[in-house]
């Protein structure tokens, strides 16, 4: 995946199918390529019909899961963004290991967390910028998706 961080069209992505959205993003990305990819979504998002306030506020999320997992995944990762008309969701993947913390379940993030006092609060605005964040923990890496009211 390291070597494939450009966009690629995308039908239905695996992901996408089972949520019955229309894959509007499909591009995977590694360290060199973050500034690419949240061109991407930027102009998805817009393409999407969101306000700018909420285009920056998904350019945001897909930036700091993107990070996190070059930072403390696999290195590298994929990025799928689609629609569905009231809704604009964001999924970032990768096959980096899970943390030994991680109970391998899904799990809302909390956005009324207080501001962490130690780096690494990237998460936290994740949840305070998007309506719903899931993050899965499992055997084959992580999977964080992200809501926006389209």
């Amino acid at each position: 995946m390291a070597g494939d961080p450009g966009p690629r069209k995308a039908g239905l992505g695996p992901h996408a199918r089972g949520l019955g959205g229309t894959a509007a993003l499909e591009q995977g990305f590694d360290a060199g390529s973050l500034y690419a990819l949240r061109s991407a979504v930027a102009a998805h998002a817009a393409a999407a019909g969101l306000s700018p306030a909420a285009v920056y506020d998904v350019v945001t999320a897909a930036h700091e899961l993107a990070a996190n997992a070059v930072r403390h995944g696999a290195g590298h990762g994929r990025l799928r963004l689609w629609a569905d008309g009231a809704t604009l969701t964001c999924q970032v993947t990768d096959d980096g290991p899970a943390p030994a913390s991680a109970g391998g379940e899904a799990r809302p993030l909390g956005a009324a967390a207080p501001w962490p006092s130690r780096h690494g609060h990237g998460l936290w605005m994740v949840g305070r910028v998007a309506a719903t964040v899931t993050i899965d923990h499992g055997p084959t890496g992580t999977t964080v998706t992200v809501t926006f009211p389209a």
